[in-house]
């Protein structure tokens, strides 16, 4: 049986529920928003600091050379691949319940590959010499490295961010034209634009269906190459706990997992917020719950795979690095990422707890930090301990590097705060859909 909140949704409702929410905001809105703002303001007054005193302040020191630079770009680059991820595989084998939040994993996907791409050019340091790192003529003759991995994630990303923010825009285009049709003023004109004169006739909607689908079964197989290619980073080198050929689907599912985790952390509060108990219901978040014990199970089974592997080859150096990792100096670390990507998740499989609203979120946050120290201990936790005793070492991220990474949070919090009260944060079209099939919210 339907709960009593999806009886009651129509087309009409769809329409009406969604475009409340674009209403004039209220004045704690704007707090949130200065707040946020704030934020990112420390993040580049960390970075401009950083930038005239010397890279030195970030942290970056032997044997650590990529600190939290570099883990909050993997990190991020995990959950803008995600995003598209969710969206498109979802919408290729048409699962109903990925209606919802479909919108809000898209255009997590943008937001958050603008984010991470800031990172190589934090890292980078004299962030004025970038014009190096370009494919043009210059008065040093100096050419980008095409063999070097780091150039593979410069194309790949570029690539992955043009494809997905098509892909986004395209999905928003019905629902810009229905908040055109209702709009007066300059903003009828702003969005009338934006719709690319939409008019819903039968051929623009052949079209729309067809790009759409074009788009969700290009971006499938482009998301999980783009994720592998930043793994290959780590697994081409020699170091100790990187050299493995499990990286490239290990690191694809756990940016599934971290984009869940993150889609729930968005979504419920966004649900509690603009009253999207009828379209975002309890089933659709079980729905997610239940993929995130799937995926979970996945990236428990990966961190078994190293450990096997490593006790398989025999390999003392190999052996000693996992060993370490477990009872070293970055033990809490390494247990932390278990418990919170692991264990934690399986509590899901209870009816009681996925379908409890509060814990769902505590776990979805959970999830959020377990795969950020996932990156802490393959980044620092392998580099820190590496072949040679004399060089192993301890990092401690400095003042600077927590600065840039709460600027980096403020960022891209600060962006989706400003596109659910301006954009529709829900596809109405594709929840109009789902009611003509009859099958609304099918988990």
């Amino acid at each position: 049986m339907k709960d009593v909140m999806e009886q009651t949704l129509t087309y009409s409702n769809i329409d009406d529920t969604v475009l409340n929410t674009l209403s004039p905001p209220r004045r704690r809105y704007w707090v949130v928003v200065a707040l946020l703002f704030i934020g990112v303001l420390v993040g580049a007054a960390c970075w401009v600091y950083q930038i005239v005193v010397g890279i030195g302040v970030g942290g970056q020191n032997n044997p650590v050379h990529w600190g939290t630079y570099l883990i909050n770009f993997v990190f991020w680059v995990g959950i803008a691949h995600s995003g598209t991820l969710i969206s498109a595989i979802l919408h290729l084998f048409r699962a109903g319940w990925r209606n919802p939040i479909a919108r809000a994993a898209e255009t997590m996907t943008v937001f958050a590959v603008c984010t991470a791409g800031l990172f190589p050019f934090i890292h980078l340091g004299r962030v004025w010499m970038v014009y190096y790192m370009l494919p043009v003529p210059n008065q040093r003759t100096l050419w980008p490295n095409f063999q070097s991995p780091l150039m593979f994630d410069v194309v790949a990303i570029s690539t992955y961010l043009t494809v997905s923010s098509l892909f986004w825009y395209t999905g928003m285009l019905p629902d810009l034209a229905t908040v055109r049709d209702r709009a007066h003023g300059v903003r009828r004109k702003i969005f009338a634009v934006l719709a690319l004169g939409w008019t819903g006739e039968y051929e623009i909607w052949r079209h729309y269906t067809r790009g759409y689908l074009f788009f969700a079964a290009l971006a499938t197989p482009l998301v999980i190459s783009v994720h592998s290619v930043v793994s290959w980073d780590f697994a081409l080198s020699v170091v100790p706990g990187w050299h493995t050929t499990i990286f490239a689907p290990y690191f694809v599912a756990g940016a599934i997992h971290s984009g869940l985790a993150m889609v729930l952390t968005l979504m419920i509060p966004l649900r509690l917020i603009f009253k999207y108990q009828a379209i975002i219901t309890d089933r659709v978040l079980e729905s997610v719950a239940k993929t995130i014990v799937f995926t979970g199970l996945i990236v428990g089974f990966a961190y078994a795979t190293e450990i096997f592997i490593a006790w398989y080859s025999q390999n003392p150096v190999e052996i000693e690095s996992f060993r370490w990792r477990a009872v070293g100096d970055y033990a809490l670390e390494y247990w932390i990422m278990v418990s919170c990507n692991v264990f934690i998740p399986l509590l899901l499989l209870f009816k009681k707890v996925r379908t409890n609203i509060r814990a769902l979120f505590v776990i979805s946050l959970l999830g959020n930090v377990g795969m950020w120290y996932e990156r802490f201990v393959i980044i620092i936790g392998s580099v820190a301990h590496d072949f040679l005793p004399h060089a192993w070492g301890l990092n401690t991220p400095s003042l600077v590097e927590f600065g840039i990474m709460i600027g980096s949070f403020c960022l891209f919090f600060f962006l989706f705060v400003l596109f659910v009260k301006h954009l529709p944060s829900v596809s109405m079209t594709e929840m109009k859909e789902t009611l003509s099939e009859g099958g609304a919210h099918v988990g």
